[in-house]
């Protein structure tokens, strides 16, 4: 299974370079230089890339690509999802961390038991994470924190919810 690490925001300068927007806690080793990064294109096709180079700049990586050499090379990537092979991650040695692929797909419960959903995604914002339950259909972003979600029971298949009143109410 596929996890994605990076999403290609923009072509940065001439020479091929491009903006990343990180979506993974050790871009320091998923974007090693050497490093060989699967790639789904925005039309569905995916493609392999061998990165030559990574800085930072202003919130994002700038990456460089052995297969990407110019500008007009570059804005073909626009969007593309970087990924990685979930078999090659390294195990969490916090008990408290999850990749968010252990958490999709995970059913939503109330602390009683009730049922409320089940976890779409994980969506990282500058004030945290949020889970992003369907919730019958509907769309329902719950703070993923301690008070909040107290219980991550990944071999059970669950995440528990105690949620402030009004949280999961509909508009």
């Amino acid at each position: 299974m596929d996890v994605v690490v990076g999403r290609v925001a923009k072509a940065h300068g001439i020479t091929g370079e491009l903006a990343v927007d990180v979506r993974t806690d050790s871009p320091e080793q998923r974007f090693r230089v050497g490093a060989v990064v699967a790639t789904r294109l925005r039309d569905g096709s995916t493609r392999e890339l061998t990165i030559t180079a990574a800085r930072s700049h202003s919130g994002r990586l700038l990456v460089r690509f052995e297969q990407v050499q110019t500008r007009d090379v570059a804005e073909t990537l626009r969007g593309a999802l970087l990924l990685a092979d979930t078999s090659a991650l390294p195990p969490t040695e916090d008990p408290e961390e999850f990749y968010d692929f252990e958490l999709e797909g995970l059913r939503a419960e109330l602390t009683d038991g009730s049922p409320v959903g089940k976890v779409i995604e994980v969506l990282h914002s500058p004030g945290g994470e949020l889970l992003s339950l369907d919730c019958d259909g509907r769309t329902v972003l719950v703070p993923f924190v301690q008070a909040i979600v107290p219980v991550v029971d990944i071999a059970g298949g669950r995440v528990v919810l105690d949620p402030p009143e009004g949280l999961l109410d509909e508009d």
